[in-house]
């Protein structure tokens, strides 16, 4: 049964196997891209819309943001802002976050990374809190941007939060395997098919994708390799590690050179990925911009961890007792935190995982272990040592 239809004629509720057909996905993936259906574009390069920064400001804000929209959603799902950060705005980052660097390499410890090698490359996770303590002026120069605020309100709404990561891919540093991104592209193979259709569709409009160039990157360095209108494919999550798909995003995905203070913001759901770094000198620096939607959080705060604490006993003598695994996994999952973020990702590190065990992970690893009160505290505590800035 289809993901996108039953015989009733409603959406089905679930994606299935039978979904993940590369001649459907291939199908939705057009030939080109017409500039005429993007007045405000100047150019397509590789299906890629490439807008000027410094025409946005005089155009109509709301027109703009409505193409913007139509082009990240239903269109190739990337545009390319061209001088979207001055030169002396990006240089003044670039050195603070060669700075970050250095401190972070004095440091020691191995630098884990969602998608590449550990180690491969420089990473600063939390950038944009790095930046702001350790160089406030720079941090507010940087982002009082407006480029990145107009294609940030056109996706997520006049209220959005700002977290970045930046990326320096070395000469030599391999590709990325490509990828969908968060939230659904985080999670697990073998728990994606778990959740509902409805939030494979929701998932891509909680987050806007971005990466700011900090050095001119032309192919040799491995810009990032983008699949244009490959975010319309609803079952894409499911489908996006098959070796057919990984094979045919290697055949067809397109790179776009960017220079310094470029950027390049798409839909998470498109399949992209870093590219390799053949050049003999260039350290590709990008900024990578996750901007998410205000409304992923709950109404109430609550103290999981004193939750957890409180009912970790009830829980173990149901274990003992032989209550179903199910019904006792329900309680962890109503009791704990079941989100492994937003987290300190210097401390938290994805090695080798996608994401970091959440608390619910931690509490059910506790109870497989049959471990004691005073053995989940500890972990409890490690877990939210791991957490704080």
């Amino acid at each position: 049964m289809s993901s996108t239809a039953t015989s009733a004629g409603h959406r089905a509720a679930w994606i299935e196997d039978a979904d993940c057909s590369l001649d459907d996905f291939r199908a939705q993936l057009p030939d080109h891209t017409d500039l005429a259906d993007y007045p405000h574009a100047h150019d397509v390069r590789g299906n890629v819309l490439v807008y000027s920064a410094a025409d946005m400001g005089s155009a109509d804000r709301r027109a703009l943001q409505a193409e913007l929209i139509a082009a990240l959603a239903d269109g190739p799902g990337v545009v390319v802002l061209e001088g979207a950060f001055s030169e002396s705005v990006t240089d003044a980052a670039s050195a603070a976050f060669e700075e970050l660097i250095e401190a972070q390499s004095s440091a020691g410890g191995e630098a884990g990374d969602h998608f590449g090698k550990p180690g491969a490359n420089d990473r600063i996770w939390n950038a944009a809190q790095k930046l702001a303590l350790h160089s406030p002026a720079v941090f507010a120069d940087y982002y009082a941007n407006d480029a990145l605020a107009v294609v940030s309100q056109a996706w997520l709404g006049p209220r959005y939060q700002v977290t970045s990561q930046v990326n320096v891919v070395n000469p030599g540093g391999a590709a990325q395997v490509p990828h969908r991104d968060y939230h659904l592209g985080f999670v697990d193979t073998d728990q994606l098919a778990a959740y509902p259709a409805h939030l494979h569709r929701v998932s891509p409009l909680l987050t806007l994708q971005g990466a700011v160039a900090h050095c001119d990157m032309p192919l040799d360095s491995g810009p990032t390799m983008l699949l244009p209108y490959s975010q319309r494919f609803a079952p894409g999550y499911v489908a996006f590690r098959r070796p057919e798909f990984l094979e045919f995003f290697a055949d067809h995905h397109v790179q776009v050179p960017l220079h310094k203070g470029d950027a390049v913001f798409f839909n998470p759901a498109l399949y992209h990925g870093a590219g390799a770094n053949t050049s003999s000198d260039i350290r590709r620096m990008a900024n990578l911009l996750q901007v998410s939607s205000p409304f992923g959080r709950a109404m109430e705060v609550l103290d999981r961890t004193a939750m957890v604490r409180a009912v970790y006993p009830t829980l173990r003598a149901m274990q003992a007792a032989g209550r179903p695994p199910h019904e006792i996994h329900n309680a962890v999952v109503a009791t704990a935190e079941g989100y492994p973020f937003p987290t300190n990702l210097d401390s938290d590190q994805p090695i080798g995982i996608l994401a970091p065990p959440s608390q619910v992970d931690t509490v059910l690893g506790a109870l497989a272990a049959d471990a004691s009160p005073e053995e989940l505290d500890i972990a409890l505590r490690s877990h939210d040592e791991r957490r704080t800035p």
